[in-house]
């Protein structure tokens, strides 16, 4: 287990170095500079600024600087807002957008798996074609769809939520309801089609022989088995989560790392766009590794072929 950590650490350092290179050159790839939007500003003006950004000197200057800069966690100031780094905007605005990635990660995993099994226990019945229609409407209407609907029918028809602020629970539930509608379709559309298959093993036929109720069946031995396909799938669907929050959040008002974010791409203000992207490049692939010692911790089989292997 220490060689496989070992291995796969590695593999993210080597994982988030490929990131960090292509966003810096892709970025760099587009013609102009942050400043030539400026108003009223002469050429030597742009000159002196690039200067004092370091933006004159050789790209390949400024990419072993901010390789420099990533492995000292030093993001440096921000263009647009010179009296902000980035480190403050990341530690402003990150707590917020974890806060609302977290809950609807983990309002879409209880909601898809419930609904998940529901659906294969009663099989080709109304309750499973009613909850892969709401399955299939969830996977096909996108987040930002999802966010107008909700906002026009429980805000402003229906005064129920309120919106464009971030200050209390219920600002919350509109936001978590547009990420969450998206993953819980997957997840219970892998859930249904993962139980209806276990459902039919030997060993859960042996349990019903016994007399074993229902509810025992189903959350002692034939979830666990089912849940593999859906860990698998945790890692992407908190990537999708997460990058999805920066629509969300400039949508909603909330003063999370989206804002900044798209405000950055807008600017094109270097710093944050690199900042925010090793962040959150950083956060995804510890995800996924954790999504992969879950995976082992669920399957026991996983270790035990990898010692043979051995």
């Amino acid at each position: 287990m220490l060689k496989y950590i070992g291995k796969r650490l590695g593999a993210m350092v080597i994982t988030l170095w490929v990131i960090i290179t292509l966003t810096f050159f892709l970025m760099h790839a587009i013609p102009g500079s942050p400043f030539n939007n400026e108003r009223a500003t002469s050429e030597a003006v742009q000159r002196n600024l690039e200067a004092f950004y370091h933006l004159d000197e050789p790209l390949y200057v400024q990419y072993f600087s901010y390789i420099q800069s990533v492995v000292t966690f030093d993001f440096g100031p921000s263009i647009k807002k010179p009296a902000q780094s980035v480190n403050d905007m990341l530690g402003r605005g990150f707590p917020v957008s974890f806060e609302l990635g977290m809950v609807t990660l983990i309002v879409a995993v209880i909601s898809g798996i419930t609904l998940g099994v529901i659906a294969a226990l009663r099989h080709n019945g109304f309750i499973d074609y009613l909850a892969m229609t709401v399955a299939v409407l969830g996977i096909s209407i996108p987040n930002f769809v999802m966010a107008t609907m909700l906002i026009q029918q429980l805000a402003v028809n229906l005064p129920i939520f309120p919106v464009a602020t971030w200050s209390s629970p219920m600002h919350m539930v509109l936001p978590t309801l547009a990420l969450a509608t998206g993953p819980m379709a997957i997840i219970a559309r892998l859930t249904r089609s993962s139980m209806l298959e276990v459902l039919t093993q030997d060993y859960i036929r042996t349990a019903k022989a016994k007399g074993l109720k229902t509810v025992t069946i189903v959350f002692r031995h034939a979830l666990r088995n089912a849940l593999l396909p859906v860990v698998t799938v945790l890692g992407t669907l908190a990537a999708s989560i997460l990058t999805g929050t920066f629509v969300i959040e400039k949508i909603f008002a909330i003063p999370g790392m989206g804002k900044y974010f798209v405000e950055s791409i807008n600017t094109r203000d270097y710093p944050v766009i690199m900042g925010t992207t090793v962040f959150y490049s950083s956060i995804l692939i510890v995800m996924l590794f954790l999504v992969d010692i879950a995976y082992g911790i669920l399957d026991p089989r996983i270790k035990l072929h990898k010692k043979e292997g051995n």
